[in-house]
């Protein structure tokens, strides 16, 4: 069952792409495309992606863009993206093995939900430091929806959450901050 889309800014990535990928390699078979946007690297970030994407035997997908940006980059592949899931993940970040199945596991047990967020380990110079588990969440999904619809939980981390295609909508990221947000449609 190949339900996911995985989406990965890249910007000057060539000495982490292959690390990134590797690690998303245990769970090709439920990942139905890799869109990574290769921003205008100038150090062959393309070329390293897709070859480490055949010997991995990954399904990827470049998209070439000058956003300069990781939230405009992102909105070029979740233009492109067709899976009913998409899964976030940055060029330098690793994926922990297996948290896709269990996030996928989640959809399973609450068929209603659109959006998963899991907690993540947070790594500092290769080093594990801890797990966190996004601020503001709790164990009860309706609560969670409630409190992020009123503001109150702003922020989640990327590599931690699978949203469905039906709740991203034309959801995009904003361009030019020096953090990411998500704004939606209709709403400054």
């Amino acid at each position: 069952m190949r339900a996911i889309s995985v989406v990965i800014p890249a910007c000057n990535a060539a000495a982490t792409i292959t690390a990134t990928l590797a690690s998303l390699r245990s769970e090709a078979d439920i990942i139905g495309e890799i869109l990574l946007v290769d921003d205008a690297s100038t150090d062959g970030t393309a070329a390293v992606a897709r070859q480490a994407a055949a010997e991995l035997s990954l399904p990827l997908r470049v998209l070439p863009a000058s956003c300069r940006d990781a939230g405009g980059a992102r909105n070029v592949a979740l233009a492109e993206a067709v899976h009913p899931w998409v899964y976030l993940i940055d060029a330098d970040d690793l994926h922990l093995q297996g948290g896709l199945r269990l996030l996928l596991r989640q959809v399973e047990e609450q068929p209603n939900a659109d959006m998963i967020v899991s907690a993540y380990r947070r790594r500092v110079n290769g080093q594990d430091r801890q797990i966190k588990v996004p601020n503001g969440y709790r164990a009860v999904c309706l609560a969670n929806a409630s409190a992020y619809a009123k503001g109150d939980i702003h922020s989640v981390a990327v590599g931690s959450v699978l949203e469905s295609r039906s709740l991203i909508g034309e959801t995009r990221f904003p361009v030019g901050l020096a953090y990411d947000m998500i704004r939606c449609s209709g709403r400054g």
